[in-house]
């Protein structure tokens, strides 16, 4: 693979994007990427429920970048990076559980290997934020979101298989269920805040 050019992977992630995925839940859209991490990025943005993209969805939404730097950084080893972002409201009930951060991680963990992405170096964070209304927002009441940062270095150069897995994240945050078998769900998440 040439320095010069874009890696031919993104140009595999953009076919894959423009077509006919099995995950009808979710609206997926190329998004202007970071140009100062990596010589080369692709960034995508998905959406719960169709919503166009500019507009998160209320009921869960994320990004995925791929980025591409022939050097292999420093805690990369390799050429490939991925770095990804899921987030979605839940019930305030859910969002106390002590362990809904570690399931959420295994959720990735998982869905990487159902679909076959492989990879190593991964790190993230899985962050539950409890939330209240006051004053002007009072009636909002309580709230609670989930939030997923993980980034990892894929051993192969089809992307897609990485997507996927962080297209079935973005949705089972927001309460949809897995595409591949053997993930499962916590509970049924909350619908967005009135």
């Amino acid at each position: 693979m040439s320095e010069s050019r874009e890696p031919d992977a993104f140009a595999r992630l953009r076919a894959f994007v423009a077509s006919d995925r099995p995950r009808t839940e979710t609206t997926v859209t190329e998004i202007p990427s970071p140009s100062r991490i990596a010589p080369w990025s692709l960034a995508l943005a998905a959406d719960v429920s169709g919503a166009a993209h500019g507009v998160d969805s209320d009921l869960g939404t994320g990004r995925f970048i791929a980025l591409y730097d022939p050097e292999e950084p420093d805690g990369w080893d390799g050429a490939f990076r991925i770095v990804t972002f899921a987030q979605a409201p839940l019930e305030p009930e859910i969002g106390v559980d002590e362990f809904v951060a570690d399931v959420t991680w295994s959720w990735l963990v998982d869905a990487l290997a159902a679909h076959g992405a492989t990879y190593d170096h991964a790190s993230g964070t899985a962050t539950k934020i409890i939330s209240r209304g006051y004053g002007d927002l009072a009636a909002q009441g309580d709230g609670a979101q989930l939030e997923l940062r993980a980034s990892w270095t894929p051993r192969d150069e089809d992307l897609t298989a990485h997507v996927r897995a962080w297209e079935d994240i973005v949705a089972m945050l927001a309460g949809l269920p897995p595409t591949s078998d053997g993930v499962t769900l916590l509970a049924p998440r909350r619908t967005a805040r009135d």
